[in-house]
């Protein structure tokens, strides 16, 4: 009899699909939902930044460990454990009544997305031949960008009508949904040949990164004293410098550096990490500045902010051919500035500007912006080997979960000081305008990456070596036409 199953490139990516959906979902939800849950445990709304950099340095922390432990135990367990475990995290959240215990439960929800989505990665990247693998990741991306679209107003409607705590409780049958399709469909796939883990190389990036990560997320904001900020910057630094020279002196070392020397995998990464920095902030800026500065409801709000994400759905069908036409280098170029004029307009909004006009901006803003990242992130792997992909995966994964933490810092403490110079302690909308020029600003500083990389950077991947022999005449036609 026969099977009636839809083919790989299709199932497995949507069976990850799921866990994308969640992870995504549950980030855009909680940032709408900020001020209440602040209200609710009598704190400001600026340290509950804690929920959210926790959450992104646990991930940024444990993602290198995701292929090693895959290859280990088998694929499809880590990916059923890590649905278990950020399950469990939401369950623990929606029961939080404190700071301390949402950010244990972000910790452990981190501790889960950090395998989800590498290790559902993965899956696809073995499991689907490599002509069919631009359309899988494609059906990839769609719950990917739904999530973003459905977050703000799903959360903001909750907040508003129900209970904040039910933004967490909603993953629980999602969670149960991903389970039982990854126990019926995802292969159980482990690695050829195995490696030693990189233990001390471990320890070395995870005390650097968390060191590192505390200690600029405290800048400005009185959290710690500065003796405990400047340990935690310099000793984040100096491990991850120890790991620098480390690297370089092991087979398999858990982030494996050499890879920079490819020069489009170099402007990628380093150029997304500024501009991520920049659209990190977004998240946690936009409903504030909508809920604070114009009295506005989470739900209200969240049907504003919502309408960028659906920009980033309609760049999709314009990315491919533009890319075919103008090739990586150009379309990086030019949408930095575009994207980051965008990232940093809001700095011009003010109590009479209509909600419609500032609408439209975040439209416009959000079909740059995902233009930006669809073509940073394609161009992280165009020239990387087949045999290295998978350590190019978590090198990119952990730089872009590093960006969004300090995207979220650079707002906060850049509200933080703002509001020190006015002298005040309640946040208004003038508070926010100096906030986004910053990171309007950071996010445009990436063109110092793209501008440096050779003109025909990822030109198999876009197409566009075959597009311009294509439109190039042929040679003895045109000795013919010249004669």
């Amino acid at each position: 009899m026969p099977s009636h199953r839809p083919p790989a490139r299709i199932l497995l990516p949507l069976i990850v699909a799921c866990a994308l959906f969640m992870e995504n979902l549950d980030s855009t939800v909680l940032s709408t939902s900020l001020p209440a849950i602040a209200r609710d445990f009598g704190v400001s709304p600026i340290d509950l930044k804690l929920a959210l950099t926790s959450y992104l340095l646990t991930i940024a922390i444990f993602i290198p460990a995701s292929g090693w432990v895959a290859d280990r135990f088998g694929a499809r367990s880590v990916f059923r454990l890590a649905i278990v475990l950020f399950t469990l995290g939401s369950i623990c959240c929606g029961l939080s009544s404190s700071i301390l215990e949402i950010v244990g439960s972000r910790v452990l929800q981190g501790i889960g997305g950090a395998m989800m989505v590498p290790v559902g990665r993965l899956v696809i990247l073995k499991s689907v031949q490599k002509s069919e693998l631009v359309g899988a990741l494609a059906w990839l991306t769609v719950p990917a960008l739904i999530g973003p679209v459905v977050g703000p107003v799903v959360g903001g409607f909750i907040t508003t009508y129900f209970d904040w705590r039910w933004i967490f409780w909603i993953n629980v049958p999602i969670g149960v949904l991903g389970v039982t399709l990854a126990t019926l469909f995802i292969p159980d796939i482990r690695g050829e040949e195995q490696v030693r883990f990189d233990f001390i190389g471990f320890l070395l990036t995870a005390f650097g990164i968390a060191g590192f990560i505390t200690g600029s997320t405290s800048l400005g904001l009185n959290l710690m004293p500065w003796p405990y900020v400047a340990t935690c910057l310099i000793g984040g630094a100096a491990l991850l410098t120890v790991y620098f020279f480390y690297s370089r002196r092991v087979a398999n070392p858990i982030l494996d550096l050499s890879l920079f020397a490819i020069p489009s995998f170099a402007a990628s990464v380093f150029g997304g990490m500024l501009f991520r920095i920049g659209i990190g902030a977004l998240p946690f800026l936009l409903p504030l500045m909508l809920q604070l500065g114009y009295g506005l409801t989470p739900f209200q709000s969240g049907t504003i902010t919502f309408v960028s994400a659906i920009g980033a759905i309609a760049m999709k069908f314009v990315a491919p051919p533009l890319l075919r036409r103008l090739g990586f280098r150009t379309v990086l170029i030019a949408n930095s500035f575009i994207a980051a004029f965008f990232v940093g307009v809001p700095a011009a909004f003010s109590i009479g500007t209509p909600l419609h006009l500032i609408t439209g901006l975040l439209f416009v803003g959000g079909f740059f912006r995902s233009l930006q990242f669809t073509s940073a992130n394609a161009l992280s792997f165009a020239d990387v080997p087949v045999s290295r992909m998978s350590r190019a995966t978590s090198m990119t994964s952990v730089f872009q979960q590093l960006a969004l933490s300090l995207g979220i810092s650079t707002g906060a403490i850049a509200l933080q000081l703002t509001m020190q110079a006015h002298g005040g302690s309640q946040l208004e909308l003038a508070s926010f305008h100096p906030a986004f020029i910053v990171v309007g600003l950071i996010a445009a500083s990436s063109v110092i990456f793209f501008i440096r990389m050779p003109r025909d950077a990822g030109s198999e991947m876009s197409g566009r070596s075959v597009a311009v022999k294509e439109l190039a005449p042929d040679p003895v036609t045109a000795m013919r036409e010249r004669a």
